[in-house]
């Protein structure tokens, strides 16, 4: 969606469609407000254009390279010698992605080089190919249809079949545990976890936050309650971490929308929810939050963070099309904004006045705390 504008000098009949605030030249402020038609319109094609590249390992050939790689060069990485691989790079070129010389060598931009590149330590190419290109993309082409019927699988339906449920889940690792680095720091100030004991990781994927949050603090244990088929997933991944997380970190099978949770209650000092909220079904949300405030010692907080716009309804435009996003694997799902889920906190139980929200990744995600007295 943040393409550049296509433009079609040979296709007067495409331009007649086009209004003047769709000008490279906005002609006062209320039109450079406007929406650009053809920027929403092709941004798919941009999109597609990155996932090709990454799929063939385009930027990580350049980056292999030192950079200024040719076309045979990339022909033979790539094995594709079509013309047609010319017309991508092209688009890459256009896109920014890669820079091409006067000499035809390509070499990566900046973000390209940082974010796009598997060696890279800031690397989440991975998630935007499996997750973003192989898996959303192609369920945003039913929104129409879901938008009309109010149908469309459920997250455990779609996670029943265990190739969607490995690839979903190892894709989301990655930016899960930086996302979580991100949130221990802003929630610090908030929420100490120096003498907590016990956590709770209601749909923990991977496993990420978890091995975060326990690996940070030596005295935490947490249990991750998930979907069968993501949790054989999550266990694969905590094969992978220090041993002394590994035995502090557990999975348990359950979809988090079951009335009954198989924990304790008035146990644990903390309860997280990252990117459950805007996956299930309205009214299952504040079961969830009732669930977490009987799982809770008095004092205990609750910790819900997904992708949700602002109060007033008007954006970011990140959230906003996340939330729109989860329509088609969740039709009756509510669109996140921080007074709803304050509101379903407060019913649950939880002190309405203490709840706090934070920025967490920037016009995408918020953090709201809730508090147990």
């Amino acid at each position: 969606l943040h393409a550049a504008s296509a433009r079609f000098a040979a296709a007067p009949a495409l331009r007649l469609g086009r209004s003047r605030a769709l000008s490279t030249a906005p002609v006062d402020d209320e039109m450079e407000d406007d929406i650009d038609v053809d920027g929403v319109a092709y941004g798919f094609m941009a999109s597609q254009a990155l996932f090709a590249g990454l799929e063939l390992g385009i930027f990580d050939a350049i980056a292999a390279a030192g950079g200024s790689v040719d076309l045979p060069s990339l022909q033979r990485s790539s094995g594709v010698t079509a013309p047609r691989l010319q017309t991508l790079l092209t688009a890459l070129v256009a896109s920014k992605a890669l820079r091409r010389s006067r000499d035809g060598a390509y070499d990566l931009s900046p973000n390209a080089a940082r974010f796009l590149v598997s060696s890279s330590r800031h690397f989440y190419g991975d998630y935007l190919k499996l997750q973003i290109g192989r898996q959303f993309y192609h369920r945003m082409g039913a929104l129409t249809d879901v938008m009309k019927t109010g149908e469309a699988p459920s997250y455990a339906s779609w996670f029943s079949d265990p190739e969607v449920a490995a690839t979903y889940t190892r894709a989301q690792h990655n930016g899960s545990v930086a996302t979580a680095k991100a949130l221990l720091k802003r929630m610090a100030g908030s929420v100490s976890l120096d003498g907590a004991s016990k956590m709770l990781d209601v749909g923990g994927g991977s496993g990420a936050f978890s091995y975060v949050f326990t690996g940070k603090h030596p005295q935490l244990s947490s249990q991750i309650l998930e979907l069968p088929e993501v949790c054989a997933t999550g266990n694969t991944i905590r094969a992978e971490q220090p041993a002394d997380v590994q035995q502090r970190v557990s999975f348990s099978e359950l979809d988090a929308t079951s009335p009954d949770w198989p924990v304790p209650d008035g146990e644990y000092d903390l309860v997280l929810m990252s990117y459950i909220s805007g996956s299930v079904p309205e009214p299952v949300v504040g079961a969830l939050y009732a669930n977490a405030y009987k799982a809770l010692k008095p004092g205990g907080r609750l910790l819900v963070h997904d992708f949700m716009v602002d109060d007033s309804l008007d954006g970011p435009l990140g959230g906003a099309i996340w939330a729109l996003q989860h329509v088609t694997v969740n039709a009756d799902g509510l669109g996140l904004a921080p007074r709803e889920v304050v509101s379903r906190m407060g019913a649950a139980g939880f002190a309405s006045g203490k709840a706090e929200t934070h920025e967490m990744i920037s016009g995408l995600t918020k953090l709201v705390i809730g508090h147990k007295n």
